[in-house]
């Protein structure tokens, strides 16, 4: 689809008039008729609030001339893993594992490369295949290839250090010492639990990346524990084999 015809469709399925469309974006009815009819295209700051507005990256709004990849860890990306800044715009550079709320997750390849590694590994492509290809391919990356002048001098990396401290601090009984906190989005990790009167309740943000691991209890059996935090709030759970049977075991405010 070209331009014209994404913003008439995002603006049908919003339900907005042109007028309303026009106001909402600062320009008049006709520029919007002209964005529609095809004679013009909106210049980048109106594209950015078109982007807000919509829910959906500048590529798409421009009918995805080229494919996105995380600039950090290599992944191609559609609208649904494109990380946001602080204001909830979208940042196409990275995905929202490895960059949220104004925060790039990792500040050690090789972390990246351990998280990664999880995910790509197959039959056809062993460990230390995908292993190889990653320590190849990264560095080559904007991210990596940025990284003195992008970094923020570790606050973040002592930020996660903090916490990491403040959770082996509760000492909750069967839950082996926390040594690692990784990107995760709410999506993957907001499970419901359920309330003594048989309703259930979720906690976090499908949309939110937080910072989180799984740990193998220390009672042994199927169950693990699942860590969540961010700057707000500690959560501790347990579950069974793909998240069956979620159990709250801590919720606390920071």
């Amino acid at each position: 689809m070209e331009t014209k015809e994404i913003i008439y469709k995002l603006r049908s399925d919003m339900g907005l008039s042109q007028d309303a469309l026009a106001e909402k974006v600062y320009v008049t009815r006709q520029a919007v008729s002209r964005w529609e009819t095809g004679e013009t295209v909106p210049n980048t700051e109106t594209l950015k609030m078109l982007s807000k507005l919509f829910n959906v990256s500048i590529n798409t709004l421009l009918g995805s001339p080229r494919q996105l990849f995380c600039q950090c860890c290599g992944m191609p990306m559609e609208d649904e893993v494109v990380s946001r800044e602080k204001d909830g715009s979208f940042n196409d550079s990275y995905c929202k594992w490895c960059y949220a709320d104004g925060e790039y997750m990792y500040s050690d390849m090789d972390d990246l490369i351990d998280v990664c590694v999880k995910n790509m590994v197959s039959a056809e492509h062993p460990e230390a295949e995908v292993r190889a290809y990653l320590k190849t391919a990264l560095p080559k990356l904007d991210y990596w290839k940025r990284y003195e002048q992008l970094s923020d001098g570790g606050k973040f990396e002592e930020f996660k250090s903090q916490l990491i401290d403040e959770i082996n601090a509760l000492n909750i009984e069967g839950m082996p010492k926390l040594t690692k906190l990784n990107a995760l989005v709410g999506s993957y990790v907001n499970l419901p639990y359920r309330l003594p009167n048989g309703s259930t309740v979720k906690f976090l943000d499908d949309n939110t990346t937080y910072l989180g691991n799984q740990l193998e209890s220390e009672f042994g059996g199927d169950r693990c524990f699942g860590v969540l935090a961010n700057m707000e709030f500690i959560l501790i759970c347990t579950y069974g084999e793909n998240g069956a049977d979620p159990e709250l075991v801590l919720y606390k405010k920071r």
